[in-house]
């Protein structure tokens, strides 16, 4: 069934069924079982104080991280729609299923962020000064019109596009070397327990996000003769922007002093490993077939949820 078609049946009840093991659907269960949190429950009480121990540097760090992670939380929030649209207009319910748990997380962390800074940091003004060229470039450019111009196009290229801009440079770089670096800071330094516990939280929701994002991105490039190719163009037409942002990130401070111990080249390096993880599996699973990917997939998602399982 393609985008704005009327419906001539339902999957369900087609004698389809449900694909119980497919990789969204698996997804989707470790959302019911792990996304379901509550940013309003989460306990902000030492918080202030250790908001108002810090320094004007450190409070600026601060800032400017939570700056940066609010306005992305709400850009991919806000920009997910087509996507779904895209996926659940060629029928594909599995998938339809499991994205919407991803745009509810997506919600939650933008609630989750807000509350903090309106209870903690108490900034409430604007802080839109924090936001470098690259980042504007990438998530109020880029972003938004590779997602939106899947309302039109529904094209196999234009969702490689968009999932390479969302799943593969937003969270798979930024997003997640964010969240690991902060969380990093927080933890050696003990400070801020309530802010350390929604990181934690919502590093375990992009976690699945960025899963789902390279089996999207696997079954795309190989249903699609170019797909590598527009794959690669679009990785490198954006990768220079990613990296931008967290360089320019650093242009603030003292990379020799920087606030909680952090330094630029952590960032950098964690990026670039986890970029070539993701990079390894595609290339891996290039000129496959559907169900050798979501083979290959699911034994990448087991042993994921063993190591996790085994973490302490």
């Amino acid at each position: 069934m393609s985008a704005g078609s009327t419906r001539d049946r339902y999957s369900t009840i087609s004698g389809r069924g449900l694909d119980w093991d497919s990789v969204p659907m698996r997804l989707f269960q470790k959302a019911k079982r792990l996304g379901v949190w509550d940013p309003q429950a989460l306990d902000f009480s030492a918080d202030g104080a250790d908001w108002t121990g810090f320094d004007g540097v450190e409070q600026d760090f601060l800032l400017r991280t939570l700056a940066l992670f609010q306005a992305g939380e709400e850009g991919v929030t806000s920009d997910l729609l087509p996507l779904i649209m895209a996926v659940a207009g060629e029928g594909r319910i599995e998938e339809e299923i499991y994205l919407t748990s991803f745009l509810w997380e997506e919600a939650k962390h933008v609630e989750f962020f807000r509350r903090w800074l309106d209870q903690v940091a108490i900034a409430r003004g604007d802080l839109g000064h924090y936001l470098t060229s690259s980042y504007r470039q990438l998530f109020l450019v880029e972003l938004p019109s590779s997602l939106n111009a899947l309302k039109s196009d529904q094209s196999v290229e234009a969702q490689i596009r968009a999932s390479v801009t969302y799943n593969m440079i937003i969270e798979g770089v930024l997003a997640e070397t964010g969240y690991h670096g902060f969380r990093q800071s927080l933890e050696a330094n003990g400070k801020l327990p309530g802010l350390l516990s929604g990181i934690r939280l919502i590093a375990r929701d992009e976690s699945r996000h960025i899963r789902y994002g390279v089996f999207l991105l696997d079954r795309l490039i190989n249903d699609s003769r170019d797909g590598w190719d527009v794959m690669i163009q679009r990785m490198n037409e954006l990768l220079g922007l990613a990296m931008g942002v967290i360089s320019e990130f650093w242009e603030h401070y003292d990379d020799e002093h920087a606030p909680f111990g952090q330094r630029m080249e952590t960032y950098l390096e964690f990026a670039g490993t986890q970029f070539d993880k993701r990079m390894k599996v595609l290339e891996r699973d290039r000129g496959k077939s559907i169900e050798e990917i979501a083979t290959a997939s699911l034994a990448d998602l087991a042993e994921e949820e063993v190591a996790i399982g085994a973490a302490p």
